[in-house]
């Protein structure tokens, strides 16, 4: 489905942007982006900073998870009266830990159907890099950030299912892989994929008990995304 080009139609698109590497965004994802007469982005100057790159021109205006209640209705009626909206987060498909799920709820329920321009996001990038079997697997987003929730949540998710992948930010990295060993076992596999399809992309495989002891110290800058594997395959 591409988007609607009929004069005075108005559309909601959702549309997944590069993590890192700029050549990774479609030629759907431009083509949506140029035919909007609005941007709503989660991040108005990285936003612009993309829509620059590609030389497009546009309307941007702020809508992130601390003004997405407020702002949803007032985007659904302009979307109603004609305007051609496209959402994009910071990076990566919109409502993935990002929003992008109240907006389209919101629209559903007026009958609007949103467009879907899929692309790149972290967590494909993790599960097809992993070398861990993805036929069923379990994203679990953030972990609380603290405390017995921390430990209980990940204890519980990893019961779902073999293989699970998260998000972490680098100020937890080594706290997370002393919790995955302590947890799951130290003989528990894991693979850490650091700044995905940026110019510092890096992948770390190993056992929960081996990066533990090898990452006790080490200072992790970037976006984290970690993929962790239980069974014997």
């Amino acid at each position: 489905m591409s988007t609607p080009t009929e004069p005075g139609e108005g559309w909601l698109a959702l549309v997944a942007t590069p993590i890192g590497n700029l050549s990774d965004i479609t030629l759907r994802a431009l083509e949506t982006l140029r035919e909007a007469t609005i941007v709503a982005a989660e991040d108005t100057r990285r936003a612009k900073g993309l829509l620059t790159h590609f030389e497009i021109s546009k309307r941007v205006i702020s809508y992130h998870a601390h003004n997405e209640k407020h702002k949803t209705e007032r985007m659904v009626e302009e979307v109603e009266g004609g305007a051609r909206i496209a959402m994009l987060t910071d990076a990566g498909t919109p409502s993935i830990s990002d929003p992008g799920f109240v907006l389209v709820r919101a629209a559903v329920e007026r009958g609007i159907e949103p467009v879907i321009i899929p692309g790149v996001s972290a967590m494909c990038f993790a599960a097809t890099a992993c070398g861990f079997p993805v036929t069923h697997f379990s994203f679990a987003g953030f972990l609380p950030q603290k405390g017995l929730k921390r430990r209980t949540r990940l204890a519980a998710i990893a019961q779902d299912v073999p293989t699970v992948i998260l998000y972490e930010s680098p100020h937890r990295v080594s706290k997370l892989l002393v919790e995955i060993s302590e947890t799951l076992g130290p003989g528990t596999r894991v693979v850490i994929v650091r700044e995905a399809t940026k110019r510092h992309e890096e992948v770390i495989r190993g056992t929960a008990g081996e990066l533990a002891a090898q990452c006790a110290e080490k200072t992790w800058k970037g976006e984290i995304t970690v993929a962790i594997h239980q069974a014997d395959d």
